[in-house]
């Protein structure tokens, strides 16, 4: 019995005791960056809740529909953003398999916000061609992969 106390000790050395608890490690870590992630939800849901009420209660001469709008939609976008970014991670969880379609989808709408926040009368042309190169580099590995699964 003492031997198979032992050989359970020493079991971790072995090849699939080592990726058992190599697999172990990447559940709990996966875990605990779901735990963070409700928790930078929670956060920007907070944020959103009283930049909305600020927003609403003492509008800004220079117009809600001109800094405040853009400000809450990217707010917004950001809830969106770590929500499909805890999708990611507890699809992770559930298959051990990385969604490559939905890290795409992610990284879209994390242009799609830049875009959405970008102050025109800030930014050079350069990066105007960057944001431009990296939606066309998504889109086709969007469609590349969706035409794949289909």
């Amino acid at each position: 019995m003492s031997r198979d106390k032992n050989s359970k000790r020493w079991d971790w050395l072995s090849s699939e005791g080592f990726l058992h608890n190599i697999s172990g490690i990447e559940t709990l870590v996966s875990k605990l960056l779901s735990i963070a992630m409700l928790v930078v939800i929670f956060v920007v849901m907070v944020d959103l809740a009283r930049f909305l009420a600020v927003a609403l209660l003492e509008p800004s001469p220079a117009g809600f529909f001109k800094n405040t709008l853009s400000e809450i939609f990217g707010l917004f976008l950001s809830v969106l953003i770590a929500l499909e970014i805890l999708e990611n991670i507890t699809a992770y969880l559930r298959k051990h398999v990385v969604q490559v379609e939905l890290v795409i989808v992610t990284s879209l709408t994390a242009v799609a916000r830049k875009i959405i926040i970008l102050d025109l009368e800030k930014v050079t042309g350069v990066s105007l061609i960057g944001l431009a190169v990296a939606i066309l580099a998504l889109s086709i590995s969007y469609w590349i992969v969706r035409n794949i699964h289909k």
